[in-house]
């Protein structure tokens, strides 16, 4: 506590002015303070001289938007057509129209040095391998591999939990799916494929589409899992270019799968073919993205008693409902009739043709 200066010049009438100077000395000496002010009611800061101004910091370089379309455009020596799936497109079918222009390519604007005409990014000049032509594809697969390194790879991806996996849905092979593929085999020598949806109905559509888009060979297949080997000389730094697709195209407009009167039946018998099929038991219940890979076989097992069959598809979904009807259309085949409530109904086709031209094949010669 600091004392004001009248109260230390007040003086005790039992002391001397000695003794008055003597303490006014010691508590000057342990508290020092400006006996000429009134006691302050707080602590007072030493004055300092004012700071300078700190100079205001540049300003930050804007942003630069990004580029839509880069300096030169992507080039690819993959010698096949880019497409958005290479398994469930049919080169046979011809659209009659498209839902955009043909003039957005889904590669981006610029991007690909391949013109995109609504289905495809056509390849021009001479169509060779993956890897230029058989002879560097075999160098890059090397020397068979043995029963025993097969095993070794085999039982290490064919589990569930294998983190080198692939998910093949109904769009197939799909062209980005290359470059997924190639992105595991920098650290992996397989990659474990599990196939799922329409794409199913045909595996070996599905085997002989990796194997060539890819490069690499197929060294197991159960059901619908599939490993895919890199081959034994196969360098990551050496990987084609695959540009990458930047949306998914609408799909192209194509004839109607189902027409108003099938061919070789009236309209009185396709109606009565119908009214068979829709009262007829189903012959298999499918789900949505199952397993069908014994679907075609069933359905040609069932021809063989049978002039209609049903297909339930009440949980596939209307698309996935068609596409399993083009499918087996090709497959089995047969000529789809009616897609109604998610029901196929499908129609074996004249059968008295066919077995007439078959035993005149078979017939010897006279």
């Amino acid at each position: 506590m600091l004392f004001s200066p009248k109260l230390l010049s007040w003086t005790c009438p039992r002391q001397s002015q000695a003794q008055a100077a003597l303490l006014r000395r010691l508590f000057c000496a342990f508290y020092p303070t400006n006996l000429d002010d009134d006691d302050p009611p707080f602590t007072r800061i030493p004055k300092s001289p004012p700071r300078a101004p700190t100079p205001p910091p540049p300003p930050k370089p804007k942003d630069q938007p990004a580029k839509i379309s880069p300096d030169e455009p992507a080039h690819s020596d993959l010698p096949f057509d880019f497409q958005y799936s290479y398994s469930e497109t049919d080169p046979a079918w011809k659209p009659i129209g498209f839902r955009e222009p043909t003039r957005f390519s889904p590669f981006g604007p610029g991007r690909l040095d391949r013109p995109w005409d609504g289905v495809a990014a056509r390849a021009e000049g001479n169509r060779e391998d993956v890897y230029g032509s058989a002879s560097s594809r075999d160098e890059v697969l090397g020397e068979a591999l043995s029963e025993a390194e097969v095993a070794e790879l085999v039982e290490r991806y064919r589990h569930s939990d294998c983190s080198r996996q692939i998910n093949l849905g109904k769009g197939g092979v799909t062209h980005n799916m290359l470059d997924d593929i190639h992105n595991h085999w920098r650290r992996a020598e397989a990659v474990r494929i599990k196939c799922l949806g329409v794409a199913t109905l045909d595996m070996d559509n599905i085997c002989f589409h990796l194997e060539d888009k890819t490069g690499g060979i197929i060294i197991h297949c159960s059901i619908n899992i599939l490993i895919l080997y890199r081959g034994r000389n196969y360098d990551p730094k050496q990987r084609p270019v695959i540009p990458l697709m930047l949306w998914k195209p609408l799909a192209p407009i194509y004839p109607k799968v189902v027409q108003n009167v099938a061919e070789g039946l009236t309209f009185e018998e396709t109606k009565e073919m119908r009214n068979r099929g829709l009262h007829s038991p189903p012959l298999m219940k499918l789900t949505r993205n199952g397993v069908y890979v014994n679907v075609v076989d069933k359905v040609r097992e069932a021809f063989k008693t049978s002039e209609v069959v049903r297909l339930d598809c009440s949980h596939t979904g209307t698309s996935d409902c068609k596409r399993i009807g083009v499918k087996l259309r090709d497959l089995v085949p047969c000529i789809p009739i009616l897609f109604k409530d998610e029901q196929i109904i499908l129609w074996r086709g004249k059968r008295d043709q066919e077995d007439s031209v078959s035993a005149h094949c078979t017939s010897p010669p006279q």
